[in-house]
């Protein structure tokens, strides 16, 4: 019995909140939209790839070993790809307006287990940047690294491309939009059920049997302001009426 009282009262308190929880509910939306489609700034990411192989000599077949030193090479070019010494002269050849750390932050390098191949990612407001950012980046690792450590095994692979019409990565607007309905419409039920908590008016009969626990003998049924009204002329009528017939 208890279950279905407070389901019901449950649900009495959505359908009394019904137009608060829309109002806030389309408003967060609403706002969600607005953010994602004109506040926030469109992130474009593009990549690069390169290979760490073995560099060209008189041997025809690639020994196993050598296969292994690459891939132990890698996290250390992983390392090096994000260096001062390569982004310094990334900044140089760009004529970019930024710090090395600065450019750091827009870089992502990655590649597979026991993969020989090397991925470097970049994130900027324009695919254009982000694509020749990374193509830099991989040439001016290729030329440096023979110099750095003293061995040529590493060729670019493919090279960033921009599309004809580039999707950003961010702000997904979609994803936004929905976040927003789903914590606006959590936030408003959350609302809803604070204002009936901090309202402490009684306003059944149930709920004053509940808090008094005795029951309810009688009520006082409310009367409308048109027909107290109605009943009051009929009175001061009767009145009125009464007098003339005692003077008669």
């Amino acid at each position: 019995m208890g279950e279905s009282t407070s389901l019901k009262d449950i649900l009495s308190t959505l359908r009394k909140r019904i137009l608060l929880i829309m109002i806030v509910t389309a408003a967060a939306t609403a706002a969600g939209g607005v953010i994602s489609f004109f506040a926030l700034t469109p992130i474009y990411e593009n990549s690069t790839q390169i290979l760490v192989n073995q560099s060209k000599n008189d041997q025809k077949e690639v020994q196993f070993n050598d296969v292994q030193t690459n891939l132990q090479l890698i996290n250390t070019y992983n390392v090096i790809i994000k260096s001062p010494a390569i982004l310094d002269e990334v900044i140089k050849e760009m004529g970019l307006s930024m710090t090395s750390q600065e450019l750091n932050e827009k870089i992502t390098v990655s590649s597979e287990q026991d993969s020989q191949v090397v991925n470097i990612s970049v994130r900027d407001g324009s695919a254009e940047t982000a694509a020749h950012i990374a193509n830099t980046v991989a040439s001016v690792f290729k030329d440096k690294i023979t110099s750095i450590m003293n061995v040529d095994n590493v060729s670019i692979l493919s090279k960033a491309e921009v599309s004809g019409h580039p999707s950003p990565v961010s702000p997904k607007p979609l994803l936004n939009i929905a976040i927003a309905f789903a914590a606006g419409l959590a936030g408003s039920i959350g609302l809803a059920f604070l204002l009936e908590h901090l309202d402490n008016t009684i306003k059944s009969e149930e709920q004053l049997e509940t808090l008094l626990d005795i029951p309810v003998l009688g009520t006082v049924s409310t009367i409308a302001n048109e027909q107290k009204t109605a009943k009051s002329l009929k009175g001061i009528q009767s009145d009125k009426a009464g007098s003339g017939h005692f003077g008669a």
